[in-house]
């Protein structure tokens, strides 16, 4: 579990158990949450649902609020918590292609195996669509490795790059998630939709 491991506070074994327990958590809320179906995830870019935007909001302001109080507390030291290098045009490219893909298909890589993984085909067809791109970009990486590496930022943070303490961020960031709450809400009730 990141920092703990790394500090030994848990052994590589029990990482490996709260891993396989947390993922199942994780994949229970998800389904429970309706993250299985590709019309409920898809609603989310016509605005007919919203759970989806809430959900992953939720979910990021809890994991940076519970890892603000665990490093307060001294349970984790956020100086080893992996931050993935930023390149940015390989990025909007990809959230281009993986946003096309979401759209057209109706899931995410995560919630295909969701959907996969209580029986729908759609989602099956997914993971394999999904495994072919996985393939191509594997083998045909010397053709893309200049546009993938290109823009290096680091691995830069929000907080950092606005010159912002994490606990002030993190504020604004709780405030902007219950702005948007409120506003998901207000566009359900103006673009509704009851069956799907």
């Amino acid at each position: 579990m990141g920092p703990l491991a790394v500090n030994e506070i848990i052994s590589s074994n029990t990482n490996f158990f709260l891993a396989f327990v947390i993922g199942i958590g994780f994949g229970f809320v998800l389904e429970q949450s309706g993250f299985s179906s590709s019309r409920k995830l898809a609603g989310l870019f016509y605005g007919y649902d919203m759970v989806v935007l809430k959900v992953f909001f939720t979910g990021g302001v809890t994991a940076m609020l519970g890892l603000l109080f665990f490093s307060l507390f001294g349970w984790v030291d956020l100086n080893l918590v992996y931050v993935n290098p930023t390149f940015l045009t390989s990025a909007i490219v990809g959230g281009l292609i993986m946003g096309a893909g979401f759209i057209m298909g109706g899931f995410c890589p995560g919630t295909s195996i969701c959907g996969a993984a209580i029986g729908k085909l759609d989602a099956m067809i997914f993971i394999v669509g999904l495994f072919i791109g996985v393939y191509l970009f594997a083998f045909g990486y010397p053709l893309f490795e200049t546009l993938y590496k290109s823009a290096p930022m680091g691995s830069p943070k929000i907080s950092t790059m606005l010159d912002l303490s994490d606990g002030v961020f993190a504020l604004i960031l709780v405030v902007v998630a219950v702005g948007m709450f409120y506003g998901s809400e207000w566009v359900e009730k103006r673009f509704p939709r009851e069956e799907y």
